[in-house]
This record gives C-alpha cells, structure tokens and sequence, in this order.
C-alpha cells in the first residue's frame, strides 16, 4: 500500500511525485509516494527530432531518490478503481500488485500507428528508442537511389520541426552520391493545419529556403524499403521515412472510469480529478484539462510541467484534508524549431507571431536545453520548483 502512486515517469509523472513531496515536507505529514515507469530516465522527448538523441534523458534516480520517491521500474497492466489496486510487471517478469489512497494517471501517449503497407519500415521520434535507431539508420545508409532522400508524413509541429531539422543532419553524413533531399507529406491543403495562420508563412518561407519539398492533400500508400508510393501514384525513392501524423492518449485511460475526448485523454475536473472514478487524477497527455475558457490543454511539454504539479499537490492535498488548487496554466504559446532557418515564436490561441528567425530559435534552445530540464541532486531546489506556483528553474541552470 502507498498513500500516492504515480504511474508514469515523463514530465507529468515526475512532477507530480515531487509535488506530492513538496506538500509532505511542507505539512510533516508521513506520506508515502510511488512512481511507476517502464524506464529509468526522464526522457526529453520535446528534443528527440535533434541529433544524439541517446543523451537526451535524465536519470529520474537523480531527482526522485533525494526528495524521498520510491521509483518502482516496472510497466502497469491493470487498473482496478473500484479496490485502488494497481498491478505491474517488472523487467524479470515478476507481477506486482501496489494500493493506493490517491492514483495520478500520467502514463503519456504514444503515435498512432500507421494502416498501410510496409508500416514496419517506418521511423518516428516518439520514445527515445525509436529516436535512436533513426539516428543509427541514417549513419548507416547505403549507397544508392533515394540513400539520402527522406520522407516526413505528417506537416504539424513534429513534422515541420523533424523535416527542417534533418536538412543539417543530413548534410553532416558522409556524402552518398546524392544531395540530402527531405520530402513532408502532408494529408491536409495546407502546412500545420492544427497551427493557424500566424506562424504558416514563417514555416512556409523556411522550408522553401531549406529546399524542402512539400506534398499537400497526399498521403503514403505503401511503403518499400527503397521507395515511396503517395496516394496519387507518385513513387519516391527514399529509404527512409518517418512517421509523425497523431497522437493518441495512453491505453491505460480505458481502465478508468471517465468521459474521453477524442484523443483518448480524461475529461477531468478544475483540480485535475477524474469526476467518475474517485481518487484518481490524470496529468500530462492523459489529462483532457481546461487550459483557459473555451481551450483544452495540448498534449505538449508545456501543459505537462504545469499539469504535474497540480495533480501531485492536489492528490495529496486532498489527502491530507488541505485546500485545493485550481488549474491554471501561464499563457499560451507555441515556439516551432526550422532547423538552420531559424524558429518561429507566438503568443496566444491565436498564435500571433512575436518573433521568427535567430531570435526564436535562442528562445528555443533556451527552452528544450535548459528550462524543461529538472534540478537533480538537490532536494530544496528539487522541491522548490515542484511548486505549482513556481515556474520552471533560473535560466542558465544546468545538470
């Protein structure tokens, strides 16, 4: 039995178990606090479209050990609400069951899977596995037809930041006999249909300026591990494509009682509980949360911090009989990475561009390099910036 079990160890999932031990430390309650994962690193997964994805992690050892977490490296099978039990198995095979008083559900989402033929031939950036064998797939391409030709399918965030980023890498492998060429496919008429307007004509002249090449309202029909057949017959030699098109909420979701949105994710309540499934909260890309009046939070790094930290205060708050918080996000923005064209910075549901080129792309370096990083090995800091009302830690603080 633990009095507040976390099932994941993404953002969501770490900030939540350090939240919950900000309000134990601060009430001098006697709390016990589990975290669940299948891993034992937090992965940067905002990050995993750059080069080197192998050390874009942080051991969750290093931020959950000094502020008193007990991580348990197992994956979660079952949920039964009705008796708050939780069972996992851990990496020999053995079965676990764990109690609970409180359940955070931050399990993460995953890329739906592509219904077409040859799907086992694709890439994505979506774990940091997946990441990893891209970037050892491009090291080792062959010589010949379409070895330096990738295809991206899918034109939103990922798919524009994936596309724009492998322009550079690309053109740092060996030379193949061909010059680097990036194909991004794209279902929709337009460029990052879920984006807006405002950003579009700064994506649209960085990928014209890179030389990426742009297939609207197309789509992959079957897939070769040396060609490409798009839905109006067109046949690309490439021996690389990559995966970007939807996400879809962790199946975990299903065990809880709940209403779902159409990405799988629980509706919850203002403190980030689930209405019909007591003591259960949900955070991160398992939490459908009201961001601010008439708008869901994204299923992005920048709602799964604040998402965290809310859940594990209000669990244990509400625990320990203690005044809940209300979710309540800092504004909305959305800063897309071009690769060597730079990025592109807004502000707002609107997403009003602020700043586009070398500009934005400090911005987002500072951003995915050092302030979605977590303090490690200091407990004080550690529990500092768990604080819902504290933002992420001072710039310019490093592992």
């Amino acid at each position: 039995m633990t009095d507040i079990l976390v099932i994941g160890g993404g953002f969501a999932g770490m900030w939540s178990a350090a939240a919950a031990a900000r309000v134990r430390e601060e009430s001098g309650a006697d709390l016990s606090i589990t975290l669940i994962a299948p891993g034992d690193d937090l992965v940067i997964r905002p990050r995993l479209y750059e080069p080197d994805p192998h050390e874009l992690s942080v051991p969750l050892s290093r931020v959950l050990k000094p502020i008193g977490v007990e991580h348990v490296t197992a994956m979660v099978s079952d949920i039964d609400t009705a008796n708050r039990t939780v069972t996992a198995t851990d990496r020999g095979g053995r079965s676990h069951t764990f109690g609970y008083q409180r359940l955070i559900l931050a399990a993460g989402s995953r890329l739906r899977q592509a219904d077409v033929p040859g799907a086992e031939l694709l890439h994505n950036v979506d774990t940091l596995e997946a990441a990893v064998a891209l970037d050892r797939h491009l090291h080792e391409l062959p010589d010949g037809p379409g070895s330096r030709t990738v295809v991206v399918v899918g034109a939103g965030f990922t798919g524009v930041e994936v596309a724009t980023e492998l322009v550079g890498r690309l053109a740092a492998l060996p030379v193949h006999g061909e010059r680097p060429r990036i194909v991004l496919v794209e279902r929709a008429d337009e460029i990052g249909p879920e984006l807006g307007a405002g950003p579009r004509p700064a994506i649209t002249a960085a990928l014209a300026e890179l030389g990426v090449e742009v297939r609207l309202s197309q789509a992959v029909a079957s897939i070769a591990p040396d060609a490409v057949r798009l839905t109006d017959g067109t046949e690309l030699a490439a021996c690389t494509v990559v995966w970007t098109a939807g996400m879809q909420a962790s199946p975990l979701t299903e065990q809880i009682e709940g209403r779902r949105d159409n990405l799988g994710r629980l509706y919850v309540d203002g403190q980030l509980a689930v209405p019909e499934a007591p003591g259960v909260y949900a955070a991160g890309d398992t939490a459908a949360a009201t961001a601010e009046a008439g708008q869901l939070v994204l299923q992005s790094c920048q709602h799964a911090i604040p998402l965290g930290k809310y859940a594990g205060y209000n669990a244990a708050a509400d625990l320990l009989g203690l005044s809940q918080a209300t979710f309540s996000p800092a504004p909305y923005a959305t800063c897309v990475d071009l690769g060597p064209a730079g990025a592109v910075l807004t502000s707002g549901w609107e997403r009003t561009v602020q700043s586009v080129g070398e500009a934005a792309k400090q911005r987002k370096m500072a951003t995915n390099r050092e302030r979605i990083y977590p303090p490690v090995d200091d407990a004080a800091e550690i529990l500092r910036a768990a604080d819902f009302r504290v933002g992420v830690r001072p710039t310019g603080a490093r592992i």
